[in-house]
């Protein structure tokens, strides 16, 4: 159903789309670690909160593509057209709702999660916290629009918005960081900016009626009880198993406050160059869901898993190069951040080992399960996730790091044991084809 040339157009713009979102993430961490370790601290522990909530929005965005995709490989494009508008309902109001809770209990929130962490540091985090918050509905609007472009296999409209919103953050940042001297604040304020902006922009392109998916009207979405529960029965298992990754990582994060100033920074700035040599992995990912999608709603199952495994081999190639060159100029790129010595030599040693791990497991475990979410496996796939983060990236995580005294380091040998847990188990299921879920597609169809 794709040709070369097909997923050349889909892919490339995915790919540098993740790459700017990394980049500029990694940009923002650089901006406001010149405000000190406080600030630079105060910001990841928000950000592994937004980074949770963003996700359960995203996850109900990729329900709606899903359906959206299935829909135009039936030929039945005004049934896409149709989960499109309940999908923007539904995301809007949850994301509103959400919103809502984290603008007004922020410090009660934080003061849960993260109530050892030094008072200068939380300070820090509840300004971002609040900032960021309000730009909750912008954000899950601009993902469903994403995710629905996508859907048609246009990815170019978020590549190019991306851009833009990148490029007013970076600008923001510089402006409020550097000239009004905002530090977190002002990090925050030029991320709810770009993320209006985003908002506007797709939601305008997606009323186009050239588009094979188009909202019509804004001011006339229907709800539509049958829809929403398709997009919610992938939507919710995939929210879940994005929802409690996050959270089993906030509960690592809090494990790791607990070692000090020193390694929260160090994990911080790890994180954010740990998201660069993935960016083809998730790009890919994300391509997936689109091509995996549109191959199960014409039920062509056997061209589905050729698309699964070819894209999971061909993430491999571009995410071993990544991981080598990560490997190769660690100690460089780890001195941008302007950390402590402690810091420095404990970020560097994470991402040596994270390199190797990294290029070995991460496809399999998290680029190869996006063929199974596009083929409604939501179920398995969450399940398995869901035991995996406790069993090993949590529980191990105490064992590795608090324990065993390896501190944040063991922490990440806890998630690298999260990801070979994974693979066995979505690797089996891959071969055995109960994935496939032939009697719900004609469910599906039934009701279109």
């Amino acid at each position: 159903m794709f040709s070369k040339k097909d997923l050349q157009r889909l892919i490339i713009p995915l790919i540098i789309e993740q790459f700017l979102a990394i980049t500029i993430g990694m940009a923002d961490t650089v901006m406001v670690s010149s405000c000190g370790e406080a600030a630079v601290s105060g910001v990841s522990l928000v950000d592994a909160i937004n980074i949770l909530l963003i996700n359960i929005f995203s996850a109900l965005a990729t329900g709606g593509a899903i359906i959206s995709s299935q829909y135009i490989g039936r030929e039945e494009p005004h049934k896409a057209c149709e989960a499109a508008k309940q999908l923007v309902l539904s995301v809007f109001v949850l994301s509103m709702v959400i919103g809502g809770i984290c603008v007004f209990g922020g410090p009660q929130i934080l003061g849960l999660i993260y109530h050892d962490v030094e008072r200068a540091v939380m300070d820090n985090a509840e300004i971002y916290f609040f900032l960021t918050a309000l730009s909750y509905p912008f954000i899950a609007l601009y993902n469903a629009g994403a995710a629905l472009f996508r859907a048609m296999g246009n990815s170019k409209v978020s590549m190019t918005i991306s851009i833009i919103m990148n490029c007013i953050n970076v600008g923001g940042n510089a402006i409020f960081i550097f000239g009004f001297n905002m530090g977190a604040a002002g990090a925050a304020l030029a991320t709810l900016i770009s993320r209006i902006v985003g908002a506007i922009f797709i939601l305008i392109l997606l009323k186009r009626p050239v588009n094979i998916i188009h909202v019509d009207s804004y001011l006339h979405l229907e709800f539509r009880p049958q829809m929403v529960k398709n997009i919610l029965e992938i939507g919710i298992p995939n929210g879940l198993e994005n929802g409690m990754f996050q959270l089993g990582k906030i509960i690592v994060q809090g494990m790791i406050a607990s070692y000090g100033t020193a390694a929260i920074a160090a994990n911080a700035v790890c994180n954010s160059i740990a998201g660069f040599p993935i960016i083809p992995g998730t790009a890919i990912g994300l391509a997936m869901v689109t091509v995996v999608g549109q191959c199960v709603g014409a039920q062509r199952y056997e061209e589905a898993k050729k698309y699964i495994i070819r894209l999971t081999g061909l993430a491999y190639i571009f995410m071993l190069i990544l991981n080598i060159l990560i490997a190769v100029f660690c100690g460089p790129i780890v001195g941008f951040f302007n950390l402590s010595a402690e810091a420095t030599s404990t970020a560097e040693q994470i991402m040596l080992w994270h390199s190797l791990f990294c290029a070995v497991l991460w496809p399999t475990a998290f680029t190869m399960p996006n063929g199974l979410r596009a083929a409604n496996d939501v179920k398995f796939t969450m399940t398995v996730s869901v035991l995996s983060m406790w069993i090993c990236r949590i529980c191990m995580s105490y064992v590795f790091g608090t324990m065993l005294g390896m501190g944040v380091l063991g922490t990440w040998f806890a998630m690298f044991l999260d990801w070979v847990f994974r693979i066995i188990f979505f690797v089996v299921r891959l071969q055995s084809n109960k994935w496939q879920h032939r009697e719900l597609q004609q469910k599906l169809s039934a009701q279109g």
